[in-house]
């Protein structure tokens, strides 16, 4: 063996041990940003749900939102966040259909569920669950205006994120208040 052959078989060994410890650092490294993620994501929805505990305000839902985008604006390529910001954003407008923030909110949620379907590692069902929200908060807004327009996509929304995912509580949950509402607005 040459001293040119040593020397290259020592700097592929070293080659390779840069490579794995920069993979190893890298996966640490994800991992730390989606327990970061995940703790800032928490963070804000635990001073809404301390916030709510006292009595809720759209104050409130409007800081959680701001800082749901603030984390989504950190991790672009993440789900969660964009999942939260729909989610809060949907619950503020279901209880405030006609704050001046509403329309406003639910154009950002379309694009946002929009996103949401074009990325890989998105739960069909929960997209399906937000846009079955979504047409029931319209509806919500103006029932006499949005009622027909919008109530078989609000049933088969819910109907297909359950089909996709059977256990789907919010899914369940939404589609049961969404037929107590009806039957309320149709005096059954």
């Amino acid at each position: 063996m040459t001293f040119q052959t040593f020397k290259f078989n020592e700097s592929t060994s070293n080659l390779r041990m840069f490579v794995i410890s920069l993979m190893m650092m890298a996966s640490v490294s994800n991992y730390a940003q989606e327990t970061s993620m995940q703790s800032l994501i928490d963070q804000s929805l635990n001073k809404l749900s301390l916030t709510m505990e006292k009595g809720s305000t759209p104050d409130a839902f409007l800081n959680c939102i701001a800082e749901l985008k603030r984390i989504d604006a950190m991790f672009p390529d993440s789900i969660q966040p964009k999942h939260q910001m729909a989610l809060q954003s949907l619950y503020f407008s279901v209880m405030n259909p006609h704050a001046p923030q509403t329309d406003r909110l639910l154009t950002e949620i379309e694009q946002t569920i929009t996103k949401m379907e074009q990325m890989k590692n998105a739960d069909q069902s929960d997209i399906c669950t937000l846009r079955g929200f979504l047409y029931m908060v319209r509806i919500v807004q103006n029932p006499a205006q949005n009622g027909q327009r919008y109530y078989i996509d609000v049933m088969q929304y819910y109907e297909k994120a359950l089909k996709l995912n059977p256990n789907n509580q919010l899914a369940k949950q939404l589609q049961q208040k969404f037929f107590e509402g009806m039957k309320q607005q149709t005096g059954q």
